[in-house]
């Protein structure tokens, strides 16, 4: 028998969110609770699995667009972790394409932290492109929303709209 047929694979809701979790001690009904206050992703289902890193703990998520899910992965063993977060790039003058990358480094003391941070991202992809019908590769826009989000205990879709304006450039009169 497979393993996940012995565990109880109840399905939990969120806002119309299917929550399912594969870490072991870690239930759907924690799960639920940790991204409490989060917007739902429309049907998608949520998965949150282990992930099993070498040297240090990272972060690692994707969104399945085909298969309508979100998949969360929370490192293995679990300890508190720095991760440097890119959420704006300014392009450099002169020749080719250059940036000057904006980043914060976030410190993860919580297994939530990494939940909400990694849904956040996620689901702006999500919103990107099932609600907005754009490209959802907009990585700085995404780490841009779940770093002024994931700690908040509500967020919503005006959270959203809120990360994809550009701040306006004050322009002198001539």
């Amino acid at each position: 028998m497979h393993p996940e047929t012995n565990r109880s694979v109840a399905r939990l809701m969120l806002g119309g969110v299917h929550i399912h979790s594969d870490l072991e001690g870690f239930t759907d009904a924690q799960a639920r609770r940790a991204l409490a206050g989060l917007p739902a992703a429309g049907d998608y289902e949520v998965v949150i699995k282990p992930l099993r890193y070498r040297s240090s703990p990272h972060l690692a998520a994707r969104c399945e667009f085909e298969e309508r899910r979100i998949v969360l992965q929370v490192p293995i063993p679990f300890r508190p972790f720095k991760e440097p977060v890119v959420y704006a790039a300014r392009r450099k003058r002169g020749h080719g394409i250059r940036f000057a990358w904006a980043s914060e480094t976030v410190s993860f003391r919580l297994r939530r932290e990494v939940l909400r941070f990694l849904y956040c991202h996620e689901w702006m992809h999500w919103y990107l492109f099932e609600e907005l019908g754009k490209r959802s590769s907009a990585e700085t826009a995404c780490d841009r929303f779940a770093l002024r989000n994931f700690r908040r205990p509500r967020v919503s879709a005006a959270d959203a709209d809120a990360a994809l304006r550009r701040r306006s450039r004050r322009r002198a009169v001539a």
